[in-house]
């Protein structure tokens, strides 16, 4: 540790992202990272940052928060929000204890992005891409790059990519930039943006739709060219963007045995571009880095299908995406950077599980349970993980709420649903009668970690839900609720170290049923984010049809419990 902390005591970086999908990050010492998205507090998704979040959403949450800080990291976008920077700043003042007098620092926005991904990578060198559909302005850039001088103050950028070195070495290689004109579309996030807006035109977030769509078209058949990749830059031919235009013809139908022919084709079409160009993109940095590590973040690093094929046809031969890629992970990547960059101090802190959420707090545990109500019946059962696989062998549907929350879009087994993976019925239940969504949408294994490679085509750990790889053709029928049309699944290995409760519960089953393979989707109802709390747990296991909660050590079921799911 450096003077700082020697001197007075261990050091405390709160990283706060301002923007879309607003989070919090509190960096103490070398490797305690906590983060929360504040779509987990107020139940709206991708809830954007606004005046009041420290004081009336975060500090509630964090005790460190009440402690002295040495420093507060922002990240802005391009939106309006940075105009207010200084009404941002008196909340800090009047609801922070800073140690030295108050220091807030700005880090933009894919500069955020990168400490988000390569510092807690476990690479000691790597290129990095970070891509998505508009991050900061040039003006307030915090990082050089080749070209900057000539680049006008007001152009965004949508993609940068690096070389680093844990020792301090960090080149940014080359930006694309974009003047923010929807009728002059650039870069692979903007694409993707626009595909989705195409297909699925309300709400926010619809991007996985897209993704799990796409299989369901054929690619090709609407003859729409490649997207061109000029080194670092990708060009949207006029072709897409005369499409982008339409307004009736692709979007996907609400109602019942309508076609979802446009729909499936413009999906797989995209997909298909998407991907190519994403594997162009990351030839171009290899052959200039020279690297075979790479670490990948910003929005389009949710792009489960692209990610699996970089991991089995690109340069690189290892991979790190953080749990977190999209705009929710800057506040880590915002902490990070004051910790290391601002205070001078080393960081040891590698993303090797995603439970940052706040500590669980047994008080409300027990305030959610007592208050259940005469409807649940709650039980501590002697052996919990028994009866708990006893549910889910018969047909039932588990609800886990336990520890600390996930802090990114996927449930790891924290705030997870279970299931039976080999039950034929169970997608179509989990779609329509828990998860109220789309009947085409994908739900995702769990598996343990040795068992991986025989099912699926994988070599390597895959801890956070990140990758489609394919399963094996002789599992295709044994594990139908997770096996997508295409044969693929987007899995999730899991260790005893990361998350000894699933690796317990994952075993059980495999001791009673000869499979080690459960289906994991995130404990959420129609629309909403991930729950964060035990009453959110308990509301939406009250309000969807499932079969049990399990709160260790704690067992709770409806009073009028549903029957199992048919096989």
């Amino acid at each position: 540790m450096g003077i700082l902390s020697s001197v007075r005591g261990v050091p405390t970086v709160v990283g706060i992202n301002r923007t879309q999908d607003a989070s919090i990050a509190v960096a103490r010492g070398p490797s305690y990272v906590a983060s929360l998205q504040k779509e987990r507090l107020t139940r709206r998704k991708h809830h954007w940052g606004r005046l009041g979040d420290v004081r009336d959403r975060y500090l509630a949450r964090f005790p460190e928060l009440r402690e002295e800080v040495d420093l507060v990291v922002e990240c802005w976008s391009s939106d309006g929000e940075v105009e207010q920077r200084a009404d941002y700043h008196r909340e800090l003042a009047e609801t922070l204890r800073f140690r030295d007098g108050m220091r807030v620092e700005q880090v933009s926005h894919h500069l955020a992005h990168l400490y988000s991904a390569f510092h807690p990578s476990p690479f000691d060198a790597a290129a990095v891409m970070v891509i998505d559909a508009q991050g900061s302005r040039v003006r307030d850039l915090t990082e050089g790059f080749a070209g900057r001088d000539g680049a006008a103050p007001e152009l965004l950028e949508v993609a940068s990519f690096y070389d680093c070195t844990r020792d301090g070495g960090l080149a940014c290689l080359g930006k694309q930039l974009w003047d923010g004109d929807w009728e002059r579309p650039v870069g692979l996030g903007c694409f993707y943006y626009l595909l989705t807006r195409m297909i699925f035109p309300t709400g926010e977030g619809n991007e996985g739709k897209v993704m799990g769509l796409a299989p369901f078209g054929r690619p090709g058949v609407l003859g729409l060219p490649p997207l061109v990749v000029d080194e670092h830059r990708v060009a949207i031919p006029a072709a897409w963007c005369e499409l982008f235009a339409e307004r009736e013809r692709f979007v996907f139908p609400t109602e019942a045995g309508a076609s979802i022919e446009d729909s499936a084709n413009l999906a797989a079409e995209g997909q298909q571009a998407f991907e190519t160009a994403l594997l162009g993109l990351a030839r171009w940095l290899a052959e200039r880095t020279g690297r075979r590590d790479l670490c990948f973040a910003g929005g389009a690093a949710l792009n489960c299908s692209g990610n699996g094929r970089l991991l089995r046809e690109s340069r690189f031969r290892r991979m790190f995406i953080p749990p977190s890629p999209h705009d929710g992970g800057t506040a880590v990547g915002c902490a990070l950077y004051g910790m290391i960059e601002l205070l001078g101090q080393s960081s040891a802190f590698r993303w090797s599980n995603d439970y940052l959420g706040p500590e669980p707090d047994e008080a409300a545990l027990r305030a959610a349970l007592d208050g259940g109500g005469g409807d649940l019946v709650v039980e501590r059962p002697d052996d919990l993980l028994d009866r708990v696989v006893e549910i889910l062998d018969r047909g039932g549907v588990v609800a886990v709420h336990h520890d600390r929350s996930e802090s990114g879009p996927r449930a790891l087994g924290n705030r997870s649903i279970l299931a039976d993976a080999r039950h034929p019925a169970m997608q179509d239940h989990i779609n329509s009668k828990v998860k109220g969504r789309e009947w085409f949408r994908p739900l995702a294994p769990i598996v343990l970690l040795d068992a991986a490679p025989e099912i699926f085509e994988i070599d390597r750990p895959a801890p956070f839900m990140q990758f489609a790889a394919g399963v094996r053709p002789e599992y295709r029928a044994r594990l139908p609720a997770i096996t997508h049309v295409d044969g693929t699944a987007r899995l999730q290995t899991v260790e005893r170290a990361s998350n000894p409760l699933l690796h317990a519960l994952l075993t059980r089953f495999e001791e009673r049923t000869g499979c080690p393979v459960l289906l994991n989707t995130s404990l959420n109802g129609q629309g909403d984010p991930l729950t964060e709390t035990p009453a959110d747990a308990l509301d939406c296991f009250r309000t969807t049809e499932m079969h049990a909660l399990v709160m260790p050590p704690f067992l709770v079921r409806k009073r009028d419990e549903p029957p199992p799911v048919p096989r």
